[in-house]
């Protein structure tokens, strides 16, 4: 008997189209439950999907529910329907699609349900809310900060700005398919005593790897995240280059008992910084965002970035998220007499 009663059991379950495991769903990555209390920040880069958000605690998720209900109010605070962006399922999981700066902020859900006593069939109605901190990002741009040094043979005529010029042409030459270039460069030369050697000049040059050469924008090939592909070919012109100077390295070390050039790459001398840059109404904050600290986060409301910089300044006269000017008040605009 319980054999038969186990295999109707199962055919119902099939012809209602049921799952069985009700857990699989929320055992999925992608899926972030409410919590009561303080909201969780919760980073969308930008132009892609949200994950999906559960108006439910993960407690509340493996308990049967009765008669729910699922309220959805958006970082506008009015409530929010189904759309092409806004994916609202019935059982009140919410996924925004194509996140922009100005959907960040608060979202916030209330889930009704009922309790229902089963020896009077006594009902309550219990509601709890859940709020969600939801903010747009986008991966920082990248350059490098890079210093060499070279020996030359003094440091008077003309010899050292030629040589300076044909080694930025060369570099530029390397990465010129990647639409990077070299940007501020600089040289000054020094006199150096090294023990066992005597005193020898050398130029400490540096330069700033750049991947924003002019017409740049055609390898984004129409990409909304340009800086995906920008990043990407930075970092191969960076590997160029160093490339580039430990094949230097290479020859001083095989012609070390031949006669070297006068000037010759100083060995070990290559340094490599990277430097991040955010784009207009997105910047880092650490303490605020600790969990995204290398992302650009978008600027909260009260503040603004209008250049490349990598920090929101205060402005309190700004009500929205990816501000990227300070609105002047009124009142401090002079009055014409």
């Amino acid at each position: 008997v319980m054999r038969t009663w186990v295999l109707l059991s199962a055919v119902l379950w099939c012809l209602t189209g049921v799952r069985c495991p009700r857990s699989t769903l929320f055992n999925t990555k992608g899926f972030i439950y409410g919590k009561t209390g303080q909201p969780g920040k919760i980073y969308v880069k930008l132009h892609q999907n949200s994950p999906v958000l559960i108006c439910m605690d993960f407690k509340l998720s493996k308990k049967e529910i009765v008669d729910p209900t699922y309220l959805w109010i958006g970082p506008n605070e009015k409530t929010l329907t189904g759309n092409n962006r806004i994916n609202i399922t019935k059982t009140g999981q919410l996924m925004v699609k194509d996140f922009l700066e100005p959907l960040s902020g608060l979202y916030t859900c209330t889930l009704s349900y009922k309790t229902v006593k089963a020896e009077t069939q006594e009902e309550k109605t219990v509601k709890k809310r859940y709020d969600f901190m939801v903010f747009a990002y986008r991966e920082p741009d990248y350059s490098y900060q890079m210093a060499v040094r070279f020996t030359t043979k003094s440091c008077i005529g003309r010899y050292n700005d030629v040589f300076f010029r044909v080694l930025k042409k060369i570099l530029d030459n390397l990465m010129s398919d990647l639409s990077c270039h070299v940007i501020e460069p600089s040289y000054k030369c020094h006199s150096v005593e090294i023990p066992e050697h005597g005193l020898i000049h050398e130029l400490f040059i540096a330069f700033q790897v750049n991947p924003f050469a002019p017409g740049w924008k055609g390898a984004c090939n129409g990409s909304v995240d340009c800086e995906d592909i920008t990043n990407r070919n930075i970092l191969q012109a960076r590997d160029r280059i160093e490339e580039f100077f430990w094949s230097q390295a290479y020859i001083f070390y095989h012609n070390f008992n031949k006669t070297l050039p006068a000037m010759h790459f100083v060995d070990h001398s290559l340094q490599v910084v990277r430097l991040d840059s955010c784009r207009p109404g997105f910047g880092k904050d650490e303490s605020l965002h600790s969990n995204c600290a290398s992302c650009c986060v978008v600027c909260s409301p009260a503040t603004f970035s209008p250049d490349v910089d990598v920090t929101c300044q205060t402005c309190v006269s700004v009500l929205i998220y990816g501000a990227k000017s300070c609105p002047t008040s009124n009142k401090n605009q002079p009055h014409e007499d």
